[in-house]
């Protein structure tokens, strides 16, 4: 969930507008540049999290461990689309509720080590995918349920931006814990 003053497109409801928005959060890096640097930005972010880490800010938006949980659930899911487009003669790609996962799926009780583990297993293999995938290869496609076709190459770069985008979410979560908690001492 994205808090009411970042709000991000509806993932459903908004497909084309949130599409673009992932893919403006990555602008004109380099995508496997941006995603191998993902593990190392999490990681300072549970460590300058702390005790915070699964405290959300308000009712109803995610904690920042929760954040954490749905980027991995977006590699997870990733990996498979990665894989049924590359193999297979447009696939149909399945979308997700995103919200339900981070419920049903209780990342907020994620163990935060497995959790990691998970993410930067996946994450040092999707990227060897993509090096050993010819060029000619990532304009191979699939056929989103709610968004329409996407090649691997566009499902590459989202997911790049998908990390920034929860993230930065992340970010302001733990700022306003902070914030909540300073101003709830002060009086």
């Amino acid at each position: 969930m994205a808090s009411p003053d970042n709000a991000s497109p509806d993932p459903i409801r908004e497909a084309k507008a949130y599409q673009a928005s992932l893919l403006a959060a990555l602008g004109d890096d380099d995508p496997a540049e941006a995603q191998a640097s993902t593990p190392a930005r999490i990681r300072a972010l549970v460590r300058d999290a702390g005790p915070d880490l699964r405290t959300r800010p308000e009712a109803g938006e995610w904690s920042v461990l929760e954040c954490i949980g749905h980027v991995v659930d977006g590699e997870l899911v990733s990996s498979g689309r990665y894989r049924w487009i590359l193999a297979h003669d447009e696939p149909e790609l399945i979308g997700y509720d995103q919200d339900r996962w981070v419920d049903r799926l209780g990342h907020g009780e994620d163990d935060v080590e497995e959790l990691l583990d998970l993410f930067e297993a996946l994450r040092r293999v999707n990227l060897a995918l993509w090096r050993r995938t010819p060029v000619s290869e990532r304009s191979r496609f699939g056929i989103h349920r709610e968004r329409g076709p996407e090649s691997y190459e566009l499902t590459f770069r989202l997911i790049a931006g998908h990390d920034r985008v929860h993230l930065d979410q992340a970010d302001r979560a733990l700022a306003a814990v902070r914030r909540g908690r300073s101003t709830t001492a002060s009086r």
